[in-house]
């Protein structure tokens, strides 16, 4: 046993610390609202790859506590040693995993490398041994770098493409509003971003699930993406990161192709709306964004976190007996209520007004911060954080 008192250690955009408490409070509300939410229908056996936070994490919840599926995820978390906590999705998936069991139901977590050959042959092993072929493959990861089997490394870069960007921002460690400057990805820092967040990596778990015969028939497999407003452009959509995410898109026509080819099935990609995660946290530009449209979602009563966006993907587009609405392109939009042209025309009106001076009255910038520091189990409503906590928390 190692009871503590954890207070948060932040630094910019990540907090060395997580509260074991506040992040299973996190996952007991999130499983309470996926229950209030009486899907409809069950699914037999999902995987989810990137199932820690965000929207892995709902979507893991949603499949489990929802569905009655047995759902296997795929995460790369570090668990607690003597002298640090865990990371926060250890800490979600232990009370997850605890949540589960008290249901009766089966829910099981790969901890490595979601890239690696040893990890996708650890997952085939588990699937052959205790699940059975799946009936949905959700594809949400967000690494910062891959490792090839040769030893060779990609890392990913947060930088514009073509031309320098500067803008507006936050500094997370001050609050205030500051000028941020990034020059121009090089050739190969997009090839390498490209290479850790494009499509390469899903494609390459479908084909392998199919040659060992682990996708069921009618199987579907939904990859998340971002496409975002304008002011974001230069930094995200017209950036590496979303070079990566068209390709992650241009994948899935292929990916279809593989699916209904095989099992009869499908794959889609979900373009998702903007919420608070560590990786958007680290994107100049975008927490400011955020800010600002969480102000007007919340007046206009349209916000939706991570769980509340695939509850709803779910329910109308991707659940059991769903067809999805897809755009012309043929991708499923939940960013509908983000993307509306008169919640873009505020957003942008404010962004345009914006200071240090001003930023906490016309933004929602308390709710952005409050929703960052939860994300490592901190500010969460009734949780004692003068109190010692367990921290040694086994993921079983």
């Amino acid at each position: 046993m190692a009871e503590q008192v954890v207070q948060p250690r932040m630094r910019g955009f990540i907090s060395l610390t997580a509260h074991p408490e506040g992040c299973a409070v996190n996952v007991r509300r999130q499983v309470a609202a996926v229950q209030a939410a009486a899907l409809r229908g069950e699914l037999g056996n999902v995987l989810v790859l990137g199932s820690s936070s965000g929207y892995g994490l709902a979507s893991a919840l949603t499949a489990c506590f929802g569905y009655e599926a047995d759902v296997l995820g795929v995460c790369f978390e570090r668990e607690p040693t003597e002298d640090k906590t865990a990371t926060a999705g250890w800490y979600n998936l232990v009370e997850a995993h605890r949540l589960a069991r008290e249901s009766g139901r089966l829910l099981e977590t790969v901890n490595g490398d979601a890239f690696s050959d040893d990890v996708k042959a650890a997952v085939i092993e588990a699937l052959s041994e205790r699940f059975g072929p799946l009936d949905l493959v959700i594809y949400s990861l967000a690494a910062p770098r891959r490792r090839g089997p040769n030893g060779e490394t990609w890392n990913s870069a947060l930088k514009p493409v073509g031309e320098s960007y500067t803008g507006p921002t936050f500094d997370l460690r001050t609050g205030a509003v500051v000028a941020a400057h990034l020059e121009p990805a090089t050739d190969e820092e997009l090839a390498a971003t490209i290479k850790v967040m494009g499509g390469e990596d899903w494609q390459d778990w479908i084909v392998r699930l199919r040659d060992a015969g682990l996708l069921a028939p009618s199987c579907r497999t939904v990859a998340y993406s971002y496409i975002g407003p304008e002011v974001s452009a230069p930094i995200y959509r017209r950036g590496t990161i979303g070079r990566a995410k068209e390709h992650l898109e241009a994948s899935a026509a292929g990916i279809d192709a593989t699916m209904r080819e095989t099992v009869d099935g499908r794959a889609w990609v979900s373009v998702n709306a903007a919420v608070v995660t560590q990786a958007s946290s680290a994107i100049p530009a975008v927490p400011l964004y955020m800010s600002a449209l969480f102000r007007v979602l919340k007046e206009r009563g349209e916000y939706e976190g991570p769980q509340e966006q695939i509850l709803r993907l779910f329910r109308d587009h991707v659940g059991p007996g769903r067809e999805p609405s897809v755009d012309s392109e043929g991708r499923i939009r939940v960013d509908d209520l983000e993307m509306q042209d008169e919640v873009q025309q505020h957003v942008a009106e404010l962004w345009r007004q914006v200071t240090s001076e001003n930023v906490d009255q016309i933004t929602d910038y308390t709710g952005y911060r409050r929703d960052f520091e939860q994300l490592f189990g901190f500010g969460v409503e009734g949780v004692d954080y003068d109190a010692p906590t367990e921290v040694d928390r086994p993921l079983v």
